[in-house]
């Protein structure tokens, strides 16, 4: 899980380049295309809006929803560009972790004066390696009650 570790620090990073050229009041979108492209150009395959498929009570729904952005085939990155983040932005990002049998997901925030208060890193059951942690960057309060 080190692997995802490192992965996360990269899209953080990133951001917050981005956060710092861009500066915030774009449109989600305009984020998304920069931060797909930005970690393409440092070699992560990155998703956009991929289609994501659920079953329930044993029916089956194509494109349920859209994921934001995946990258690498295993990190969530769910991109909202709002004043302020909200516990209802990171239990949906919490409910396609679920969905998509996840361990991480971040929950960036482009609209705030700092990059550094929008970002959350969301977990689903996923426990660091014995004696180890994540940067200090992505240790991030779950103040999402789960």
């Amino acid at each position: 899980m080190a692997e995802i570790d490192r992965l996360s620090a990269e899209v953080v990073d990133a951001a917050l380049r981005i956060h710092r050229d861009l500066g915030p009041g774009l449109l989600e979108s305009v984020y998304e295309t920069v931060l797909a492209a930005s970690l393409e150009r440092a070699g992560w395959k990155a998703d956009r809006q991929k289609p994501v498929a659920i079953t329930f009570e044993g029916l089956h729904f194509p494109a349920a929803f859209r994921a934001d952005l995946i990258v690498d085939d295993r990190l969530v990155v769910e991109i909202k560009s709002v004043e302020q983040l909200t516990r209802v932005h990171g239990k949906q990002l919490l409910t396609y972790l679920r969905l998509l049998n996840q361990p991480v997901g971040l929950l960036l925030n482009f609209g705030g004066e700092t990059m550094k208060s929008g970002i959350r890193r969301v977990v689903n059951g996923y426990e660091p390696a014995a004696g180890r942690s994540a940067s200090p960057r992505l240790r991030v309060k779950n103040d999402y009650g789960d």
